[in-house]
C-alpha cells in the first residue's frame, strides 16, 4: 500500500475522531448553557414531539441554530416564504434523502428529528470526506506529501467547525467544490464540471468556480497554438467556455425560474398550513398567495439579489458601520491569513503573476524545477480565487462569515498555515525525522502511516514558536468558541 493511502487512512481517522468530539461538545454545551433569546428564525412545530423526539433535540438541538433553522424549515415544508429562497436546495434536498432513508424509524421519531439525525450524520460524513478529498488535492497540487497532509489535519480543525458540523451547507459545499478542483487536476473536465454544477445547486458563490474551468481551457488553448492553427482551438475553447458558463449556471438559473413560477405566475400557489400562515402575518413575511413582489417586474427577475438586498441589506460597503466593528474583527484573523497568503506568494513569483500563472519564469530553465509545496506555480489559480472570494466578502457581504466562506470555499485557508508550519516550526521538523510508526492490525508487515505531527504540536504547546501558537491558537480557539456560542444562540453565525 502507498504512502498516499496510508496518510489518507490518518486523515480520516483524525477526521472520525474530530467529528465524535464535536457532536459530544455541542450536546454538552447546548445541555449546560441556557439559549440566547435571539431574533432569528423560529417557525413553529406542527407536529407532536414524543419522548424519543425530546432526546434527540436535547442531544441535537444546538445543530439548529440560526440559519440551520431555515434550512430544516425548506427541507420539512419546501419553500413557503419568500426569504427562504436566499438558500439553495442542495443541502435541504440532501436532508431529505437522509430523513428518508430513517422513515422506518417514524413510529419513534417525527419528520424533524430525522432531519436533524440527518444533519449530524451527513455532515459529519460530508466533513470526512471533504477533508480526504483535500488531502488529495494537496497532494496534486502542492506536489508535496506533507504540507498536502497537514493542510488535512488543519481542515479538521477548521475555524469554521461548528458550521461543518451545524446543519449548513458549507461541508456539503467543501467535499464537492474539492473533489471537483482534484477531477480538474486529473483531467477529468467532464467530471469536475458535474460536481461543480452540484456545488452552484448547494451554496450561491459556487458561481465563481466557472473560473477554473475557464482557466483550465485558457492554458489547454495556450499550449495547442504551438503546434496547431489558432482557428480550430479558439473555436474549441469558445465552445468550452459556453458550456461551463451554462453547465455550472444552470441549477442557480433553475431556482430562480422555480421562484418566479411561484410569485410571479398566478394559479400555482399551495396550501400553507396555518400556524405557518399566522406567523408570515405576524412577522410580514411574504408568501406566494400575496401581493405580487416588486423583482417580479424587472427584466431580470432574481429573486435571490432582491432577498440579499431587502431581506440581508447585502450589498456594497453597506456593512462598514461602526457598530460592525465586532465583527470585523471577528473576521479579521480569516483575512489576514488569506491576505498574508496572497503577498507571500506575489512577491516569490511576481512574473507568475503578472502573466496569470501562464508562463513561470522569463527564464526557461527554471521550469524544470518548480517549487514544491505551497509555492508552487499550480496554486496560483487557487490563490487568485481565494483572493477574489476575500475581496468581494469584504466589500459586499456581512463580514463575519468570511471564516465559513472562505473555510469551505478555498484550500489556501488550510495549505498555506501548513506551509508556515512546515518552514518555521522546529519542533515540527524535528517530529517528522522520527519513523512513522507502525500499522496495528491485520496489516501487512513493514508498512508504516505517518504520524498525525499536527497532534505532537499540541503534546508539546510549551515549546511553540510564535507563529504556531498564533496558528494552532487561532484554529483551536475558533473550533472551540464556535461550538460554545453557536449552538446556545449566541452571536456566532
Amino acid at each position: 500500500m502507498c504512502t498516499l493511502d496510508l496518510s489518507r487512512k490518518e486523515v480520516l481517522r483524525f477526521a472520525v475522531s474530530c467529528r465524535v468530539l464535536t457532536l459530544v461538545l455541542q450536546a454538552l454545551f447546548n445541555a449546560i448553557i441556557p439559549d440566547h433569546h435571539a431574533e432569528a428564525f423560529s417557525p413553529p412545530r406542527l407536529t407532536p414531539s414524543g419522548s424519543v423526539d425530546q432526546l434527540v433535540e436535547g442531544l441535537l438541538g444546538g445543530l439548529s441554530h440560526w440559519d440551520a433553522e431555515h434550512f430544516l424549515f425548506i427541507a420539512e415544508h419546501g419553500y413557503l416564504y419568500e426569504h427562504n429562497f436566499a438558500f439553495l436546495p442542495g443541502f435541504p434536498l440532501a436532508l431529505l434523502v437522509g430523513a428518508e432513508l430513517l422513515r422506518p424509524l417514524q413510529a419513534l421519531l417525527n419528520l424533524r428529528s430525522r432531519l436533524l439525525i440527518s444533519v449530524a450524520l451527513l455532515n459529519s460524513l460530508f466533513s470526512m470526506l471533504a477533508a480526504v478529498a483535500l488531502h488529495d488535492l494537496g497532494c496534486l497540487v502542492l506536489r508535496c506529501p506533507r504540507q498536502a497532509f497537514y493542510g488535512a489535519l488543519l481542515f479538521c480543525l477548521s475555524p469554521a467547525n461548528v458550521f461543518l458540523a451545524a446543519g449548513y451547507s458549507e461541508a456539503l459545499f467543501a467535499l464537492l467544490t474539492f473533489s471537483a478542483m482534484g477531477q480538474l487536476e486529473r483531467g477529468r473536465s467532464w467530471t469536475s464540471g458535474l460536481l461543480f454544477a452540484l456545488a452552484t445547486g448547494v451554496r450561491s458563490n459556487g458561481l465563481v468556480n466557472i473560473g477554473f474551468l475557464v482557466y483550465s481551457q485558457c492554458q489547454g488553448f495556450l499550449s495547442s497554438l504551438m503546434v496547431l492553427n489558432p482557428l480550430r482551438p479558439l473555436l474549441k475553447l469558445m465552445g468550452s467556455v459556453f458550456l461551463s458558463v451554462f453547465t455550472l449556471g444552470l441549477p442557480f438559473a433553475l431556482f430562480q425560474y422555480y421562484a418566479y413560477t411561484q410569485f410571479c405566475l398566478s394559479g400555482l400557489a399551495r396550501p400553507i398550513p396555518e400556524p405557518l400562515l399566522k406567523l408570515a402575518v405576524d412577522k410580514g413575511y411574504r408568501i406566494v398567495e400575496g401581493n405580487e413582489p416588486p423583482w417580479c417586474s424587472w427584466e431580470l427577475p432574481l429573486i435571490y439579489s432582491y432577498i440579499q438586498d431587502i431581506y440581508w441589506n447585502v450589498g456594497f460597503l453597506r456593512y462598514y458601520e461602526l457598530k460592525q466593528v465586532p465583527n470585523f474583527l471577528l473576521a479579521a484573523p480569516v483575512a489576514i491569513l488569506v491576505a498574508w497568503a496572497t503577498w507571500t506568494y506575489v512577491t516569490t513569483h511576481p512574473w507568475l503573476c503578472l502573466t496569470l500563472g501562464m508562463h513561470r519564469s522569463k527564464n526557461s530553465k527554471t521550469l524544470e524545477k518548480p517549487d514544491p509545496g505551497f509555492l508552487g506555480p499550480r496554486v496560483f489559480v487557487y490563490l487568485a480565487h481565494a483572493a477574489a472570494l476575500l475581496l468581494f466578502g469584504s466589500l459586499c457581504m456581512h463580514v463575519q462569515v468570511l471564516t465559513r466562506f472562505l473555510g469551505s470555499s478555498t484550500p489556501i485557508v488550510y495549505w498555506f498555515p501548513a506551509y508556515l508550519l512546515q518552514n518555521q516550526e522546529p519542533l515540527l521538523r524535528s517530529l517528522e525525522t522520527v519513523p512513522w510508526k507502525p500499522l496495528t492490525g491485520d496489516s501487512v508487515p513493514g508498512q508504516k502511516v505517518p504520524r498525525n505531527s499536527i497532534m505532537g504540536l499540541l503534546y508539546n504547546w510549551k515549546t511553540y514558536s510564535l507563529v504556531t501558537r498564533c496558528i494552532l491558537g487561532y484554529f483551536l480557539s475558533y473550533w472551540l468558541l464556535g461550538l460554545l456560542l453557536h449552538c446556545n444562540f449566541l452571536p456566532w453565525t
